[in-house]
């Protein structure tokens, strides 16, 4: 019972997290913070609305019960990929960061999908 709870709050949590990067992905020129960190990284304004629509996709993915390991897995390789780009970057702090990101679809995985009956 406890493990299912801890999985549905990771997957509200993972799901709101995804959402909430695509809109901050679409309207990254609202934030001059975020304009200066994606210029940073080295991710082009071309680029953006690409990142959005797989933080999207990765959102819808973690909803469905038979696609949950492909969106957590998605979700896994896009923040490696950030990580990666502020390591190339230079910029450590954002990598560090994301580390406990990194780990949340991991134990999702291992928790498995919360709301499957069996």
């Amino acid at each position: 019972m406890i493990k299912n709870i801890v999985s549905a709050a990771l997957l509200l949590i993972s799901v709101t997290l995804s959402f909430k990067h695509a809109w901050d992905s679409v309207y990254y020129h609202n934030n001059p913070e975020s304009v200066k960190m994606m210029e940073s990284l080295g991710i082009s304004e071309t680029f953006t609305p690409y990142l959005a629509a797989v933080a999207i996709v990765i959102g819808v993915l973690l909803l469905i019960p038979n696609t949950f390991f492909l969106g957590n897995m998605l979700n896994a390789f896009l923040i490696v990929m950030i990580m990666g780009l502020a390591l190339r970057a230079g910029n450590y702090r954002i990598a560090l960061i994301e580390i406990p990101f990194l780990v949340m679809p991991l134990v999702m995985i291992w928790l498995k999908y919360p709301f499957k009956i069996k």
